[in-house]
């Protein structure tokens, strides 16, 4: 039976997207590949999670249709380094049993959940 082998990538709209992928690689590490910008491989087992929010849910702004989430190795480093940067950090981070969360907001307004799994 055919099936989804994995996560194939994050997809937004811009109104600048040549600006918004030079304060990617900039500030998250993307990395530009052939033809298209990538994270770096990473260390760790990936996990991708894939959650569905009511319309109204506050969890993000309500002006967003999508967020990305990702995975970081050192959360408040990441954190504190983008804030020194001049990135917009929402100051309130997370601790749960399965790890830590934080966000930034990227040029144009789109609010960046990072999450540092247990164990990192």
């Amino acid at each position: 039976m055919a099936s989804i082998i994995g996560f194939g990538g994050t997809f937004m709209r811009a109104n600048d997207p040549k600006a918004l992928y030079a304060w990617y690689v900039e500030h998250l590490g993307l990395i530009k590949g052939e033809g298209s910008y990538a994270f770096p491989a990473s260390k760790h087992d990936a996990q991708v999670v894939f959650a569905f929010f009511k319309q109204d849910a506050d969890h993000f702004p309500l002006t967003q249709k999508a967020m990305i989430n990702l995975q970081v190795d050192d959360l408040d480093g990441l954190l504190d380094r983008l804030a020194a940067a001049g990135v917009t950090v929402d100051p309130n981070r997370q601790s749960y049993d399965f790890g830590k969360f934080g966000a930034c907001t990227d040029p144009e307004g789109n609010r960046i959940e990072l999450w540092q799994p247990i164990g990192d």
